[in-house]
């Protein structure tokens, strides 16, 4: 059994309408996925917007309402009501992806990380203001900056702050939503390579959600790519970038970037071979309502939405 397992997960929200607000239908977010995360790994969630990848996230964190399906943590349930109780879990934190909004701009360095610390732990006051000193310098940021406010630290550093809020009580697994997507590319490297090193030196277990997969690859042990709700491959590392099998997955790596000059004829190569086969056969991968099929094993470790033979 992993340290975290997903079996099944539903998230479908209501649409309702008339004049009795009853509900008509709904808009299946999140239809069926499941994924295992080892203790000390990390397990990434890769699509573009609208595929799922966040609510599950919030999902399994106890943000959004749970329709069906099983969180299991460290071998117990998760689940509540129709919520996941991983919200009430002090080793369970999520990092969020903007930088800019998710810390509070009326509050001070010192009052944003000491809150879960206040929350949770009976500590005297000093006892908090030493405890953020020592994060902000674990996470590469001077002590003095307790008394400063959001504004006046550049992107990378506020999403330091809240990487350091989020370790703050010692947690086992982090929730990270795009972590590095508002940042530029020059600072997301550095932040990246931070979070490498925390999990080592923490051994923290990642669930990492994003939607570039140049981002995914630096960073996860396993991944699964989402699509309209649900997994169109899922496999090892190795699997989804040597031996990609959706079209979908392979149009999400032709778009991967090449900043080296001898390999941009290849890239552009490969990316034509791609459009030219989405163009001739992406029937053969979506049913008629264009969505994925049901996930079909080719190796031990890497599956494909594909349809059944026979």
């Amino acid at each position: 059994m992993g340290f975290l397992e997903i079996k099944d997960l539903k998230v479908h929200f209501p649409i309702r309408a008339g004049l009795f607000n009853r509900v008509v239908g709904h808009v299946k977010a999140v239809d069926g996925v499941s994924f295992t995360i080892e203790e000390g790994k990390t397990y990434g969630l890769v699509g573009e917007s609208g595929s799922g990848k966040t609510t599950t996230g919030r999902a399994i964190i106890g943000l959004n309402d749970v329709t069906s399906g099983s969180i299991t943590y460290e071998g117990k349930s998760a689940l509540g009501k129709n919520k996941s109780i991983l919200n009430t879990h002090k080793d369970v934190q999520m990092i969020f992806q903007d930088p800019y909004s998710s810390l509070n701009p009326k509050k001070r360095v010192l009052d944003i990380i000491a809150e879960p610390l206040r929350n949770y732990e009976n500590l005297s006051k000093q006892e908090v203001r030493r405890r953020v000193e020592e994060l902000l310098d674990k996470v590469g940021l001077s002590p003095e900056s307790i008394f400063k406010y959001p504004h006046e630290f550049s992107g990378g550093q506020r999403q330091r702050i809240g990487v350091a809020r989020a370790i703050a009580l010692k947690p086992k697994l982090i929730i990270a939503d795009e972590p590095v997507s508002a940042l530029d590319v020059s600072v997301q490297a550095q932040v990246l390579n931070f979070m490498q090193d925390l999990q080592k030196e923490l051994n923290l277990t990642y669930l990492f959600i994003g939607h570039d997969l140049g981002v995914i690859k630096h960073l996860c042990d396993n991944i699964a790519i989402m699509y309209k709700g649900r997994y169109v491959e899922q496999g090892t590392k190795a699997d989804i970038f040597n031996n990609p099998q959706h079209i979908y997955t392979k149009r999400l790596i032709a778009a991967i970037p090449d900043i080296e000059p001898a390999n941009r004829a290849k890239q552009l190569k490969y990316r034509q071979e791609v459009q030219a086969e989405y163009e001739h056969a992406s029937d053969e991968y979506f049913d008629n309502e264009g969505l994925a099929y049901g996930l079909q094993p080719i190796s031990d470790t890497h599956l494909v939405a594909l349809p059944e033979k026979g």
